[in-house]
């Protein structure tokens, strides 16, 4: 039967289901069957009541020995059943399900599957699945799986359907792994995987279907991220040459290249002078002189007759790196200019018009860089900071101002190099992993807020005393800038008024104008203002040496990565640092969080630590743009798998880069649908 059928036309279906599943994205049928559960309910173990624990969601054999139903206000009816089995007795507790009282009767022995409320003896099972005991049991003692689902659209209606679509005799879906792959990792057919992950036939037959598609959504990713990677390297760049020049503009800074800085750079300067168009990622840990290396490789670009671009993911990031490359570039004739949202029209269209004209050799600026109206002359290098807050879309996008310019990606997100593979695989990687000489490391001190008030009035009061500056972060109250600045100026009044009355107190949000945070940042950093009271605006981009202090209020509603990207904007000059986590949870995430940010001030293990504690979904919602879901597959959950997939997607790239010999057919296949979304910009053929 062929898989794109329209899901309305498969027998059993009809446009009316048809519609539901829509709603679902589910509108061929190999959607539906690709369609996996979330989670499986394991419905097996047969428990006694006397064992049943509170909130459990366990499954009982019981007899029936009472019933009875009342109706409390209008529209609500109350069922219950009693029952009991050797050990104990339970209600059964039915909302609105008349229906119950007539289809089961006293002395029944039934099959339940419910969630438990336990209260001292007494025992009830709500949200029931019943049944009459048989060999056969249809919705108990066996592992059901729990779809992802929308409002209108229930789980048996979902399991039902596709039940029933692979009942069908006709339905056989081919396999499209290479045999010797099967063979080598031990995978079952594609066949017998989905079908034993929507209903499966034992708990073994669900680990071995479960392995199978984990083990291929890795791979397929990976191959499809090198071939990707392949199709953008073997299309002709612009190959630039040595500049002495270039060595003039490095002598000018006022501190030496560290070794990591030094390998960085020579990585990209052999892209750049290569005939490939570059496509490289530099992954550095907050303060490890990222900027300092864009900058050189922009300045080897301009020196060979291009311009270059620089995206930043906010303004205030993208002001901090016009002021930098301005400072260091102006005195060797290179014109650096802003594009931002926050310029007046005409200002904008003066800066559109320069940039056709060839008059500014550097534009820096946030996603305007991308509108239609933008047009380079000759653009040559392509800069995205925070890559992660971009996709593999808005990339492209301003890479197609250029005429195959060479694109360079930064991160001060320390990502373990198993997942930068995953979320940055069309990408060669850079690690910037030497803090400049100097830095020293933060100590990091997490307290209740117990201890709010000590913190305030003696350690904040010890280091403005030393003439050092001192961040207070507003607590994370949602994503939303008028909420964030109301927060962070109530704040800012609340520290007047109880705390630092004969202080100079200063507020930086979101929601101020260009020029308000740039005076604001320039009073800061001219020591004319002792504590700033921050949205976490301050996260990326703002560098002051004088401070030393950072106090982080409600520390637990941050991720680790963001706690540990805010406490870099200290530490920065030779002063010993401090940063104070103040927190109010006593959860034992919180614990364990704050814990790791007292223990290290290594990006990476934080990274790591973040993974393993949130679980790798909000580090994929980060993901980029255009890749295929992971459906199944659990980046940190199943990294062993992950490991093998990763080694064998290199394998079989080594020997086929574009998976045209004929085993490979119908995995290229598959991999060509699962990238359609990017893969308009991949040369396959």
């Amino acid at each position: 039967m062929d898989l794109n059928k329209d899901i309305q036309y498969v027998k059993g279906i009809g446009p009316k289901r048809a519609q539901k599943l829509n709603k679902l994205n589910i509108f061929t049928l190999k959607d539906l069957l690709y369609y996996f559960p979330r989670q499986f309910e394991d419905r097996n173990n047969i428990k006694k009541i006397a064992q049943l624990e509170n909130e459990d969601r366990a499954t009982i054999k019981a007899i029936i020995v009472g019933s009875h139903t009342s109706s409390p206000r209008k529209g609500l009816n109350i069922t219950k059943l009693d029952v009991r089995d050797e050990t104990g007795y339970a209600k059964l507790v039915f909302f609105n399900q008349e229906y119950i009282k007539n289809a089961f009767k006293v002395g029944d022995t039934i099959l339940v599957f419910g969630k438990v409320k336990k209260e001292f003896k007494n025992v009830e099972l709500t949200s029931c699945e019943v049944e009459h005991l048989s060999n056969s049991p249809k919705s108990t003692c066996k592992i059901i799986p729990v779809y992802p689902l929308t409002y209108g659209v229930t789980n048996k209606e979902v399991s039902s359907i596709i039940k029933g679509v692979l009942n069908d005799k006709e339905i056989n879906i081919k396999e499209y792994l290479p045999i010797n792959i099967l063979e080598k990792y031990k995978l079952c057919s594609i066949d017998y995987a989905v079908r034993n992950i929507h209903n499966p036939s034992s708990k073994e037959a669900l680990k071995i279907a479960l392995y199978r598609i984990v083990f291929e959504e890795f791979l397929m990713l990976q191959l499809g991220l090198f071939m990707f990677k392949n199709g953008v390297s073997e299309v002709d760049g612009i190959k630039f040459l040595e500049n002495k020049k270039l060595e003039e503009i490095r002598s000018s800074l006022p501190f030496k290249l560290t070794k990591a800085q030094e390998r960085a750079l020579n990585e990209i300067i052999d892209d750049m002078n290569s005939n490939s168009a570059m496509n490289r990622l530099v992954q550095g840990d907050v303060g490890s002189g990222k900027t300092v290396v864009a900058l050189l490789a922009l300045s080897h670009c301009i020196l060979n007759g291009y311009q270059g671009a620089l995206m930043a993911p906010t303004e205030i990031l993208a002001e901090q790196h016009y002021i930098s490359l301005t400072e260091t570039l102006k005195p060797f004739g290179v014109n650096v200019e802003l594009l931002v949202g926050s310029l007046t029209k005409k200002n904008k269209e003066k800066v559109l018009e320069r940039v056709k004209n060839k008059e500014i050799d550097i534009l820096i600026g946030t996603h305007a860089l991308i509108e239609d109206k933008v047009e380079f002359n000759n653009l040559g290098l392509v800069i995205t900071d925070e890559q992660h807050r971009f996709g593999v879309r808005q990339r492209s996008k301003l890479s197609e101002k250029g005429e195959n310019p060479d694109i360079l990606v930064m991160t001060a997100t320390p990502i373990p190099r198993t997942l930068a593979l995953i979320l940055y695989g069309d990408l060669d990687i850079s690690i910037i992993d030497e803090l400049p000489p100097g830095r020293q490391p933060i100590e990091t001190i997490a307290v209740d807020k117990g201890k709010r008030d000590r913190a305030y009035n003696s350690l904040v009061r010890k280091e403005v005393e030393k003439g050092r500056q001192v961040y207070i972060v507003c607590p994370l109250v949602e994503e939303s800038e008028a909420i964030e600045a109301k927060a962070a100026t109530e704040l800012v009044d609340e520290l007047k008024s109880e705390y630092f009355s004969d202080l100079r107190v200063g507020l930086l949000h979101g929601k101020m104008k260009g020029s308000e945070k740039d005076s604001i940042m320039k009073s800061f950093k001219n020591k004319e203002i002792d504590i700033l009271v921050s949205t976490t605006v301050i996260e990326v981009g703002v560098n002051v040496p004088n401070a030393t202090l950072m106090i982080i209020e409600n520390a637990e509603r941050f991720g680790l990565a963001q706690l540990h990207q805010l406490r870099g904007r200290v530490g920065r000059g030779s002063h010993k640092s401090y940063c104070i986590l103040i927190y109010a949870s006593k959860s034992e995430v919180c614990r364990q969080r704050m814990s790791i940010m007292e223990e290290t001030n290594d990006g990476f293990k934080i990274s790591e630590k973040d993974l393993e504690i949130r679980g790798p979904g909000e580090f994929f919602g980060t993901r980029q743009h255009g890749l295929p879901e992971l459906k199944v597959a659990n980046i940190f959950k199943h990294m062993k798998i992950l490991k093998l997939a990763q080694q064998e997607a290199r394998i079989i790239f080594s020997k086929d880069s574009k998976l045209d010999n004929y085993e490979n057919k119908g995995l290229k296949r598959e991999i060509m649908n699962k990238f359609e979304n990017i893969v308009k910009e991949i040369s396959l053929n």
